[in-house]
């Protein structure tokens, strides 16, 4: 039968069960009426869904949801329990409805080479990082076109050039050698406060620079405390929102912003240059040869410090409870330690961390089970098509969000052997998991276009805190292995974190 001859047959039927209905009494006249409206509007929607014609698009399944809001409180209880949920009924490929937006996660190395390597044209951050804007502040990363954003990103990118890494790796060790120097011989502390605090300590040095690591650190502290506390879970819907938490906000960034005007200034009056990441933006300058300004320096440096101070607290964290939780692998650093200390003596330096392979194993496991960032997200800008290991091909539309999801991605059973248990060796040399299924099956640092630029500083400055602890001291975890943190925007370790520890007579020899 033609679309006509359906849509003939279907009014008939709907309308002559009306009618049948209103022969009753006239006391039901108002039942009647009511029924006719709904009725009315069923055939309504036949006629549209006749008359509209049909997508050719081979769209992904789509979480069920409730109507208007979708799969919003899901969501919102926990992204990676949904994941967890919905991955093996629905497969890599899949759309969740929240309100009026759509997101499209794409898990595993098979279907994320797009969302990794796709331009900027095809696949934007900008239009779904726009919460940053009020913290890094105007003219920086995501409130600046992709073309002044890629010039900011070179910035970065020379400021983290192996020479200037040499530099930094000296200061990192100096700050972790007399920052653990006011340990006591023996003690009980709490490793993640120990650990956050030396990391602010060590980027202050590299990143913010001398000034305010030798007179400023406790001012600026308070302040960066102040927006990272305006980073809040209703600030991606709401970043201007007039709360108490996003005003703290606003005035610490205009604080921020005084004190590196008044930093650049004095530099270049007493034409000083350091070795930080803060005299690296000052030197920098455009392609058409504008230098920085002192907004853009400053926005540059926050997004710098946010982009690795908290990563590298809990990264160093996770690293260390590891650790101490498995013997065989703690014996494995010790004794590499032991090794590079007879070959270099008690000398660390930038080439020397590079020689640590045992422990970036130790930490990239760590990383790959506890990546802070759980979701990388992009607009699409235009359709796109995807193929899952089992041969599903799904087209997805432009306007919808696409995420992956390192956290959940990181323990597909499929790329790595017992995904859930800790084993550095996944990554040693013949076995290499994080390679045998191709690309972009290791995502915690991103990858492709937008690749984390900071991973060599976050593995060097955390090497360099842990060389000194193995080669220092004795720990031992004496509090329950710690709980992720799922509240917070960055996702770490709940709690803290007790180990007892006590300094070596002798340094590792």
């Amino acid at each position: 039968m033609s679309p006509n001859g359906q849509l003939t047959t279907l009014i008939k039927s709907s309308y002559k069960s009306i009618g049948f209905i209103m022969t009753g009494d006239t006391d039901n006249k108002l039942l009647n009426v009511g029924l006719l409206i709904i009725a009315t509007l069923l055939v309504a929607k036949l006629i549209s869904a006749l008359l509209t014609p049909r997508s050719q698009k081979r769209l992904p399944p789509v979480i069920k949801g409730w109507p208007l809001i979708g799969g919003l409180i899901r969501f919102l209880k926990g992204p990676i329990v949904m994941l967890r949920e919905e991955y093996p009924k629905l497969g890599s490929v899949f759309t969740v409805n929240l309100v009026n937006r759509k997101i499209t996660f794409l898990i595993g190395p098979e279907v994320s080479a797009h969302f990794f390597k796709a331009p900027e044209v095809d696949l934007s951050q900008q239009e779904v990082y726009q919460f940053n804007v009020p913290t890094f502040g105007p003219g920086v990363v995501f409130d600046v076109d992709y073309s002044i954003r890629q010039e900011q990103f070179r910035f970065f990118t020379e400021a983290l050039r192996v020479n200037k890494l040499k530099g930094y790796v000296d200061q990192m060790v100096v700050e972790a050698e007399d920052y653990f120097s006011k340990w006591g011989d023996s003690g009980v502390v709490d490793i993640k406060y120990e650990l956050e605090h030396v990391i602010i300590l060590t980027a202050s040095r590299c990143l913010l620079g001398r000034e305010v690591r030798d007179k400023l650190f406790d001012d600026v502290s308070a302040l960066f405390h102040d927006l990272d506390n305006g980073m809040l879970p209703i600030s991606v819907l709401f970043p201007y929102l007039p709360i108490p938490a996003h005003r703290r906000r606003d005035r610490a960034r205009k604080k921020l912003a005084e004190i590196f005007a008044s930093i650049i200034n004095s530099r270049k009056c007493a034409s000083k240059s350091e070795n930080d990441m803060l005299q690296c933006f000052i030197d920098s300058k455009y392609k058409d040869g504008r230098p920085t300004t002192e907004s853009e320096v400053t926005g540059l440096l926050i997004a710098a410090l946010f982009a690795g101070q908290h990563t590298s607290s809990i990264t160093s964290t996770w690293t260390g409870a590891y650790l101490l939780q498995h013997n065989e692998y703690l014996s494995a650093v010790l004794e590499e330690q032991k090794n590079l200390m007879k070959k270099h003596g008690n000398k660390v330096d930038h080439d020397i961390l590079s020689e640590m392979d045992v422990l970036y194993r130790c930490i990239k496991e760590a990383l790959r089970l506890h990546p802070p960032l759980i979701m990388l997200l992009r607009s699409s800008h235009s359709d796109f098509s995807v193929t899952t290991r089992d041969g599903k091909e799904y087209d997805i539309p432009k306007g919808h969000i696409v995420a992956t999801s390192p956290a959940f991605a990181n323990r597909l059973p499929h790329v790595f052997k017992d995904p859930d248990s800790y084993d550095p060796e996944r990554f040693a040399f013949g076995r290499e998991e994080d390679k045998a299924a191709g690309a972009f099956s290791y995502i915690s640092f991103g990858g492709g276009r937008h690749g984390c630029l900071g991973e060599p500083f976050a593995y060097l400055q955390i090497k360099a805190i842990w060389s000194h602890l193995l080669r220092n001291f004795e720990l031992e975890l004496i509090s329950p292995f710690p709980e992720i943190d799922w509240n917070a925007m960055v996702v770490g370790v709940k709690d803290k974190v007790m180990v007892r520890y006590k300094r070596r007579e002798l340094s590792v020899n």
